[in-house]
Parts: C-alpha cells; structure tokens; sequence
C-alpha cells in the first residue's frame, strides 16, 4: 500500500508555521517601520516612524551625501557582521537550500533587516521585501534550527518565512506562496506546500488586522480589453521581457566592474551611493522604496515621457546599487522599471494605433508584472501578485499574455535570471524546470530481467562455483535470486560472496545468506527501486509478485534504470551529451 501524502509531522511543521507566518508578519511591520525611522532621520532631520518618500527633502546637494553614510555602515556590518547580508537576499537564501541544508546563522535575521532599512532610509532604490523575504527565510532557519528538523523540513520553514514576509509587506498569500516554490523549495509536493500556505494566510491575515484590506497598488477600474488590445498587450510584455534581460546583464555586468577595483568589497556600496546620490539629486522619485511611485503609474499619472524617464533613471540607480554588494531588495525597483516601461509602450501604441485600446495604465501594470517574470522566471508569481496587489481581476488576460511573452524572450536570451546567475556562477544547479519524474511513472515490471536465473537453497556451493566457472547461459551474471524448495525467495547471492566463501564439500548455498531478501513488488515504480537500491546499498533487487510476495518473477538492476533513463531521454529529444552539458 502507497504512504499517505501527509501525516503527523506535516501537522507540526504545518502549525510551527503558523508561528512563523506571525513572526514573520511583525517583522516585516517593524521592518516598514525602521526604514521610516532611518527615512526621517536622514532626509527629514524628525523621528518619526511614519513611511514616507525621500523625494519631499530640501537637502540640495548634500543629498548625494546621505546615501553614501548609509552604504559606508553597510559595508562595515557585511564585513565585520555577516557577508550573507549583502545583495537582494533571494540568490543568497537559493544558495543556503541547495548546498547548506537550508542553515542561515542566527544574526542573518538581525542584521539582514538592519543593514537593508539602513540603505533604503538612506535613500537606496531597492524595495523592502526582498530583505523582509530573506528575513523571514532566515527566521524560518534558525527555527528549524533550534528544533529536531530534517534539510527538507528546514527548507519547509525556511520558504514559509520567507512567504510570510512577502505576505505581510504586499497583502498577496497567492503569490507569496508561488514565489516560496518557484524560487526557494523547487517542489510541489503537500509536506512543503501546505506549511507555506498556513504561514502565508497567517502573515496576510495579521497584515489585514494592522492596515486592512485595501490592495497595496489599489487602481481605478477599466473595461476588459479586446483581442487587438490583448495582442498589443503581448507584444508590449515581450518588450519588457527584453528590457529584462538587459537589466540582469547589466547587474552582473557591473558587478564584474566592481570586482575589478582595486578595492575591498565593503567599500563598494559607497561608490555605488554616489551614483545614487546623483541621480537621487536630479530625480527625486528614484530614491527610497518608491511604492507610490508604482501607484502613481497605476492610476495613469505619469505621461508617456515622464514613465520612460521615471524607469530608465530607476534602472541606472538601482542597477549600479544592487551591483555594489549593498543591501536591498529587487521587487519593488523591477515594477517601477517595468512599470514605466509599459506605460510608455502603452502610451506610444495608443498614438501610433490608436485602433488597438491600450490602456496607459493596464500597460503599467502588464509592464510592471512581465518585467518581473523576466528578470526572475516566476512567471506564476509575477501573474497573481499583479492582481492580487491591484485588485483588478480583468486584468488576468492581457497580464498572463505579457508575462508568458516576458518568460518566453527572457528564457531565449539567457541561461540564468537575475536571480539564479550568482548562485550559478559559483558552480551550483538551480532546478529551472518542473516535470513528472519518469522514474515514478515506469513500472519495475516493464523492465525486469525476465526468465530469472535463480540458485537453489539446497545446492552445494561446489557445484554452484563449478556451473560459474562453466560460462554457460546465465552463468554470467553478478547476482542471483535464492529459492527453497517451495519456490520462495529467502535470499539474494552474489558471484563475489560466492567465489569468496571457504566451503567444504558438503556446504549448502542456503549456510552463506546473511540476511532476509530484499525484494521489490513488480508494481513498484523504478524510483522506489532506486530509492530501495541507495538505502540498503546494493546494486540488484529480486522482483516479486504482486499477488504472491515470496514468489520472485524477475530480478532489476542499477544498469536496467539507467537503460529506462536513457529511453526516456531519447524519447523526449534529448541526447545524453545535452543531458550532460545542461549539467556542467
């Protein structure tokens, strides 16, 4: 009989992320909260936590000094603190799944929101939720630390704080949820599933009880568009979808730039803040979080021009930042990005093909939404957070086309997304595809050896040495299935144990089993085979009957799965020299 899908300890994971999913939805508040703080302090010379703009300040030229202050002690904590604090956080939570059994040192989760509040409130262009998200995750790993866990189950804890704080920041479980497994668990499977989710509702549901329900981009309503207007719609996510890929080059393109400065890394993020004073200085609106930035592109009031020029600076700020190693998420600067972007489109096919119905604003928002899908692949994620964040479920159609557009030119132009090239680039495979195991679907009965050459018990081992020396049929083989004298299997034998045994004459093959059979019913899937070879380390397992488990029928082994891999492969296009360079 087949294991259930959960049981008990799904249970536990499931409610010590219900903890988490709170935890993580204070975080992300009190996060908000510092960034107002450092905000004020800095621009505005008040303490106050109230989230506000740093656009308002009246600084003049000094304010090319702020951001600097603030990259210089980032710099300071990332090498004097934590190295993992540098960067948008997701590459680097990605890294601690894959290759660190999902372990993040315990003062990640102070530092990590510390040091990114500290660049955002000195005026960084980044977004607050790629930190809140790395927050979360490493909340969720040193829980999972602190408690008897598996790897698995504290990549579970680490995705479901990370959802959380997506959650908590945008009011957007759905998506959060998407973006834990497209992103961080590479899985779809209910023990990991079903403790994001509980952690996600958890989060979005406190948010709602501190600052209610409204969407967090919240945009008046437009007509559903037609079929010329969904197609426009397309083409301007493919766009985007270019200017994704630009700007991921463009990230690690500089990023190689830094590396080659004569310089140590923590003095990177103050080179960086000069370009982001400066630009801060002549556009305003390109500093800080810029969220009512995304609204004002929401609600249209931005004009075509203005959305480009909006976007274009957002891209150089932000581009030369993130490059430099400082602390700061990427979310919030991709929507403005993409955001302008469509806008602009939207703007220049209404005047070019004013037949076609763009909406300015649904443009803005197919932008915002492909932009995301580009840079990042999430294409499922990128689709709901954009209705779920606006409010607008007509928005559905012409977003799903731009974002599939988006996802498609990104993954012809490029190996790796923004935020899978740094973990690549140090050597690892991230998982980019999710398909049905084909081991899981192939029966064990479809590829067993069939007839089975077996020993008997009661044989002498003489004579079964002299029919191996013999090179007759079947002779050859490196293991054999036992019988006793009923018929049933109650044991395995291979050539070495048996050349190796110091047997007298009278020796029987049943004295040199050590051990009970392990065998494998002939409906078994070649997985679970493989599974059963690895955990009792043996290369061969004897096949049995369905209907009579004593009763060997067949007998499969580590070259047969291997030959059921490499049909599989040739049946679906792909050669074994592509299977390997796509591992390289």
């Amino acid at each position: 009989m087949q294991p259930l899908l959960v049981d008990r300890r799904v249970l536990t994971i499931s409610l010590i992320a219900v903890v988490l999913g709170a935890l993580g939805a204070v975080v992300a508040r009190a996060l908000v909260a510092l960034i107002g703080l450092f905000t004020n302090l800095a621009f505005y010379g008040r303490v106050s936590l109230a989230f506000v703009s740093p656009a308002g300040n009246h600084l003049g030229l000094w304010v090319v000094a702020v951001p600097v202050v603030g990259a210089v002690i980032v710099g300071f904590m990332a090498r004097y603190g934590s190295e993992f604090i540098r960067g948008h956080g997701i590459p680097e939570a990605m890294e601690a799944v894959l290759v660190n059994e999902s372990r993040i040192a315990p003062r990640v989760a102070i530092l990590k929101p510390l040091s990114a509040a500290l660049a955002i409130g000195t005026g960084g262009p980044f977004g607050a939720e790629g930190p809140i998200i790395a927050t979360g995750g490493s909340l969720g790993s040193v829980v999972g630390q602190l408690i008897k866990t598996s790897p698995s189950e504290r990549a579970t804890l680490l995705a479901a704080g990370a959802a959380a704080g997506m959650a908590a920041t945008f009011g957007s479980p759905v998506s959060s949820v998407l973006l834990a497994v497209e992103l961080l668990v590479f899985e779809y499977r209910p023990r990991s599933l079903i403790p994001v989710c509980m952690a996600a509702v958890t989060a979005a549901a406190i948010r709602i009880a501190i600052v209610g329900a409204a969407p967090m981009f919240a945009m008046s309503s437009f007509a559903a568009p037609g079929i010329a207007a969904l197609g426009g719609y397309v083409i301007l996510g493919a766009l985007v979808g270019v200017a994704s890929v630009g700007a991921t080059r463009a990230v690690y393109l500089l990023e190689e730039g830094f590396g080659r400065l004569p310089l140590h890394w923590m003095w990177w993020p103050a080179l960086g803040a000069v370009a982001v004073g400066v630009i801060g200085y002549l556009a305003p609106h390109t500093m800080g979080v810029g969220y009512d930035e995304i609204v004002r592109l929401m609600d249209g009031r931005y004009s075509g021009n203005a959305a480009l020029a909006l976007a274009v600076l957002k891209m150089l700020s932000w581009t030369i930042a993130l490059s430099s190693g400082t602390s700061g998420g990427t979310l919030a600067p991709l929507f403005i990005i993409g955001g302008g972007l469509g806008a602009w489109l939207g703007a220049c096919a209404n005047l070019l093909m004013p037949g076609f119905g763009l909406d300015a604003r649904l443009g803005a928002l197919v932008g915002m939404a492909a932009m995301f899908a580009g840079a990042s692949r999430a294409v499922l994620t990128s689709t709901i957070f954009a209705l779920e964040t606006t409010g607008q479920p007509l928005a559905l159609l012409p977003v799903l086309g731009g974002c599939g557009a988006a996802f498609f030119v990104s993954c012809a132009l490029m190996r790796d997304s923004i935020m899978t090239e740094k973990v690549s680039r140090r050597g690892l495979k991230v998982p980019a595809e999710y398909e049905a195991n084909f081991l899981d679907l192939a029966k064990v009965r479809d590829w067993a050896h069939k007839p089975l050459i077996t020993l008997h018990a009661g044989d002498s081992v003489a004579a079964t040495r002299q029919w191996l020396e013999s090179g007759t049929d079947g002779s050859r083989h490196q293991g054999f299935p036992v019988l006793d004298e009923n018929g049933h299997l109650v044991g395995v034998l291979t050539r070495y144990e048996l050349g190796a045994a110091v047997a007298d004459e009278h020796q029987r093959i049943a004295e040199l089993i050590k051990r009970p059979p392990i065998a494998i019913s002939e409906e078994a899937s070649l997985n679970e085979a493989a599974n059963l070879m690895a955990a009792a380390a043996v290369g061969r397992l004897p096949v049995v009957s369905r209907s009579d488990p004593h009763q060997a029928i067949g007998i499969i082994t580590r070259s047969d799965i291997m030959a059921a891999r490499k049909r599989h492969l040739e049946r679906m296009g792909t050669n074994s020299d592509q299977a390997a360079g796509d591992r390289m």
